[in-house]
C-alpha cells in the first residue's frame, strides 16, 4: 500500500494543485491546522509567488482583521508608510511579528514597485475585528463609512450627523470589556444607543447601495469597495456585540457561526475583484461543518469555506494542511494507522495530496482519527479525506 499512497503525491507546487482541480479556482483556500508555524507560511509564500506568475493569481486574503489590512493594502499598492510600520499596525492576532508574513509583504512590495495599477497585487485580511477576547468598537467602521458618504452625497440624505454616531457609541472601553466574552451582563451590544446604531448602520448601507453609480464616478471602484467593507464590517460587529449580551444557551454557537459569516461576506468580495489564494485555520476553510470545544460545550457551525463553497461552487478549492511533527510544542511521531502515520511513512517532507485517490486508495481501510498530543493542533479527520479538494502534507515542523 506504500507505493499506492506514494502515487497520490506531488511536490508542493502551483502546477500540482491546479492538477487536482477542475478549473482555475476564483478563490484557492490553503488551511492550516495550528497558527505561528512560519514553515507553513514560507510555504505558503512560495506557493503564492507561483500562481502569481503562472496562474495569474492577483490577491492573497489572510485570517486577519480586515480594517487592519488595509494599511498592509495601502503599503503593497502605493507604498504607504514603511514596512515596520505595516508589520505593527496591519496585521491582529499578532500575525505582524511573524518574519514569514513580514517577507510576503516585502516581496509583494517589491513585486508591485513600478507596474500599473491593474497589473498590482493585492492584500487582504478577512477575518472581522474580531479576538479571542472579545469584538472591536464599531467607531472605525461606522465614522468610515459616515464620512465616505457625508463627501460624496446631499447632507439631507444622511440618516444621522457623525455628532449623533459620537454621543451614541460613547467610549469605546465600553464596547471592547474583555469580561464581555464570557459574561454577558458586561456587554453593552443590547443598550438602546446600540440598538439605534444598528438601524443608523442599516440605513448608511442601504444609502451607499442606493448611490452606488454616483460614489464610483466620484471617486473610484477601489474606494467604493472601501467603503462596502466599511459597512459589512460597521453591521457586522454591531450584530455580533448584540449576541454577545445574550444569555440563551446557543449564544457561542452564534457567535463563532457570526465570525464565519462576517470572512465569508468578505472573502467573497475578494472574489468578485479576481482570482485570490486564502490562508487560515483549516475549520474556516473546510466545507464540512465546524466543530470546537468550549467549556465542555460542543459547538458546531458553518465555517466561511463552506458558506463560500456553497455560493461559488467550482469557483471555490480547499486544501487543507496536515503536519506529522511538531515537537516543539509535544506533538510526537504520529500513530501508523493515521492518515498522517500513512503519510508520514514516505521519505519527502512536504508534499501535495490528491486526497479522492488517496481516499479510493484506502479503500475499505479506516484510518483512525489521530488524537493531538498538544491542543493547538487540529489533527486531520479521515472522515473528510474525499470531501477536500487536496491537502498539503508537512512531515516535520521545526523552529
Amino acid at each position: 500500500m506504500a507505493t499506492d499512497i506514494k502515487d497520490t503525491t506531488h511536490a508542493v507546487e502551483a502546477a500540482a494543485v491546479m492538477k487536482l482541480l477542475p478549473a482555475r479556482p476564483r478563490l484557492l483556500a490553503v488551511g492550516e491546522p495550528t497558527h505561528g508555524e512560519d514553515t507553513l507560511l514560507d510555504l505558503r509564500n512560495e506557493l503564492f509567488r507561483q500562481l502569481v506568475e503562472q496562474e495569474g493569481y492577483r490577491t492573497i486574503a489572510i485570517e486577519s482583521d480586515c480594517l487592519m489590512g488595509l494599511v498592509v493594502d495601502d503599503y503593497v499598492t502605493s507604498g504607504t508608510g514603511t514596512l515596520d510600520e505595516v508589520m505593527e499596525r496591519g496585521f491582529s492576532h499578532g500575525f505582524g511579528a511573524s518574519a514569514a508574513n513580514r517577507e510576503l509583504v516585502r516581496w509583494i512590495r517589491a513585486y508591485n514597485d513600478g507596474r500599473p495599477a491593474s497589473e498590482r497585487l493585492r492584500f487582504a485580511g478577512f477575518d472581522g475585528p474580531l479576538e479571542i477576547s472579545g469584538a472591536a468598537s464599531p467607531r472605525q467602521a461606522l465614522t468610515a463609512l459616515h464620512g465616505c458618504l457625508a463627501a460624496r452625497v446631499d447632507a439631507d440624505l444622511l440618516p444621522c450627523t457623525e455628532e449623533t454616531l459620537d454621543r451614541l457609541l460613547g467610549a469605546d472601553d465600553r464596547w471592547t470589556e474583555p469580561a464581555a466574552m464570557m459574561d454577558p451582563s458586561r456587554s453593552v451590544g443590547q443598550s438602546a444607543e446600540a440598538r439605534e446604531l444598528r438601524l443608523l448602520a442599516d440605513d448608511l448601507v442601504a444609502l451607499l447601495d442606493a448611490q452606488t453609480p454616483h460614489v464610483i464616478s466620484a471617486t473610484s471602484r477601489d474606494d467604493w469597495d472601501r467603503a462596502r467593507l466599511y459597512g459589512r464590517t460597521a453591521t457586522g460587529l454591531l450584530r455580533y456585540h448584540f449576541w454577545m449580551a445574550d444569555t440563551s444557551p446557543s449564544r457561542m454557537t452564534r457567535l463563532v457561526g457570526l465570525r464565519d459569516r462576517m470572512m465569508a461576506d468578505n472573502l467573497l468580495a475578494v472574489a468578485a475583484r479576481g482570482p485570490a489564494m486564502v490562508h487560515a485555520h483549516n475549520s474556516h476553510l473546510q466545507r464540512e461543518k465546524s466543530t470546537m470545544r468550549m467549556g465542555g460545550t460542543l459547538l458546531e457551525w458553518w465555517s466561511a469555506g463552506a458558506i463560500v463553497s456553497a455560493h461559488l461552487g467550482e469557483e471555490y478549492a480547499f486544501l487543507a494542511t496536515a503536519l506529522g511533527t511538531i515537537r516543539h510544542q509535544g506533538v510526537d511521531t504520529p500513530p501508523a494507522d493515521t492518515v498522517e502515520g500513512l503519510l508520514y511513512a514516505l521519505p519527502e517532507n512536504s508534499y501535495v495530496v490528491d486526497t479522492r485517490r488517496l481516499a479510493t486508495v484506502l479503500g475499505d481501510t479506516r484510518p483512525a482519527p489521530r488524537v493531538s498530543g498538544w491542543f493547538g493542533y487540529s489533527a486531520c479527520d479521515p472522515a473528510h479525506l474525499a470531501g477536500n479538494d487536496g491537502m498539503v502534507f508537512v512531515k516535520d515542523v521545526g523552529r
